[in-house]
């Protein structure tokens, strides 16, 4: 069964949007890079800082002691 024309059309227009202009796919990748450059330097610049245990919180569900058992 041959491809009709619509399906050849899409994949004219799938081809041309990844292929055509000026080196698209390789500036979508540049732009990745960046962007994956940025993220990395952010984690660098918030060094995980020791906590002390002045600024710990106590999450512990204190004992409900109303409740007697039998």
């Amino acid at each position: 069964m041959a491809p009709s024309w619509i399906q050849i059309l899409i994949v004219v227009v799938i081809a041309l949007l990844l292929f055509g202009g000026r080196g698209r796919i390789s500036s979508i990748m540049g732009d990745m890079a960046k962007g994956i450059g940025a993220f990395r330097k952010g984690l660098k610049d918030e060094e995980a800082k020791p906590v002390t245990k002045d600024e710990m919180v106590d999450i512990t569900p204190k004992k409900d002691e109303t409740k007697t058992s039998s």
